[in-house]
């Protein structure tokens, strides 16, 4: 998620939210003449986004005048803090937007309703067992995953075609091998084959791991996480550090920046191909000049296959709400499959919904759309998805030591001492 165009938005999110929950009526949820009122708290940010979110609402209002939904802004940059303050503060919204990976710890802290009992059977169908595996956590499904979006190649079009180089398709993507030479190929005077902006390099090392066969967290006899670096959990680590330190095909300048960093970069030829997630593309419609040509390429696949980590987008309801049954229900209503479609269209991300994702307007060539698609049927959850303890173990050991690895600071050997032997110390006191 990009932070720069939400971060203002996080003290009116959280003033909004103070507002809204002084003026919600009672402590039953309802208004002086009998009105259920739901509170849903969405993190869109995009313009396209936040409209296709409030006119939904809208149009749940108009037909459902007994059960009113009152729209509150929420931010990315602030989510986990908030809501949890909201949750021991008796002040949940009663619908709440967020990501799977940032669900396990509301989800064991009975935060979260089990959605089990309320699901429509329309629903639960429509969605993938993979997808439904990313907010199932024990024995309860604690959200709704219903927005996703793999990673994908941005690739300078011109450039590219230049290089002579092997054009992947979703069918046919390159190989780790195969990737690395052909950055090594586009490197040449003043211009890098590739950037990794890996400012948070932890999501995207584990998503894009899976692709090498690699995996990091597995489950012991007891069911316990338990961190194994395995020859699989070294191709995509090795390829970004060869690629910076040995051919000099990436550039080590890429590695402190996000995403929307890289791209004045990419647009003035500095970078050939970035690797982004699915929906910068619409940042690159509205920010690259006139006449630049860009396309978009699958990742490259190793052992594992063509496959990634996602955490998807959910919705949950909060245990508190005395409305659960109405909750799930308006849920339903934002996600039926058109519906579930303007919701995609408007973060430029992909539906988990498998109607909504047969739409013909989710497969068109133009903006790599089809690309996208044909890439949903390798999306797994990502591999700490449920995991106790990953936050502290990403920001504490993982990050610090990737950022080191990447960099040349530290060797194979000692990044594997750290996520290993220091991480499974950091979930051990989770999992007493």
């Amino acid at each position: 998620m990009r932070a720069p165009a939400r971060r203002a938005a996080s003290a009116v999110a959280v003033l909004a939210l103070l507002l809204t929950g002084c003026s919600a009526g009672g402590d039953d949820g309802r208004d002086a003449d009998g009105t259920i009122r739901l509170r849903f708290q969405s993190l869109a940010w995009q313009k396209e986004s936040v409209d296709a979110n409030k006119h939904l609402v809208k149009e749940w209002n108009a037909a459902h005048p007994d059960v009113q939904v009152d729209y509150v802004q929420g931010s990315w940059d602030s989510v986990h803090d908030q809501l949890l303050t909201s949750f021991e503060g008796g002040e949940a919204p009663d619908v709440i937007h967020d990501a799977s990976d940032d669900l396990a710890d509301f989800a064991y802290g009975g935060y979260l309703a089990d959605l089990r009992p309320l699901l429509p059977d329309r629903l639960k169908a429509d969605i993938p067992e993979q997808s439904w595996r990313t907010t199932t956590f024990g024995k309860g499904i604690h959200g709704v995953p219903f927005l996703q979006e793999p990673r994908v190649l941005i690739a300078n079009t011109e450039l590219l075609k230049a290089s002579g180089a092997r054009i992947p398709t979703p069918e046919h993507p390159w190989s780790w091998e195969e990737f690395r030479q052909v950055t090594d190929e586009l490197t040449g005077k003043g211009r890098y084959g590739v950037a990794w902006p890996l400012k948070e390099p932890v999501s995207v090392t584990l998503n894009l791991g899976l692709s090498g066969g690699g995996q990091l967290f597995h489950r012991d006899d007891d069911g316990k996480a338990v961190l194994r670096f395995e020859q699989g959990d070294g191709v995509v680590t090795g390829t970004i550090r060869d690629q910076v330190n040995t051919d000099g095909s990436a550039a080590r300048g890429a590695l402190g920046m996000g995403g929307s960093d890289a791209l004045p970069g990419f647009f003035g030829g500095k970078y050939a191909m970035l690797p982004l997630g699915f929906s910068y593309r619409q940042q690159i419609i509205q920010q690259a000049p006139k006449g630049f040509d860009w396309t978009v390429l699958p990742m490259p696949a190793g052992a594992g296959g063509a496959v990634q980590g996602v955490s998807p987008q959910t919705l949950s309801v909060a245990e508190e709400s005395p409305h659960k049954k109405e909750a799930v229900a308006f849920i339903d209503f934002l996600l039926r499959p058109p519906n579930m479609v303007r919701l995609a269209r408007g973060d430029w991300m992909l539906p988990t919904g498998t109607e909504a994702l047969a739409d013909p307007s989710l497969r068109g060539s133009e903006h790599g759309w089809a690309v996208g698609t044909a890439l949903a049927q390798g999306l797994r959850p990502a591999p700490a998805q449920s995991v106790r303890g990953y936050p502290e173990w990403k920001d504490k050991v993982a990050t610090p030591a990737l950022q080191e690895y990447y960099s040349g600071a530290i060797d194979t050997d000692e990044l594997r001492k750290r996520l290993v032997d220091d991480g499974n110390r950091v979930l051990a006191r989770y999992q007493r």
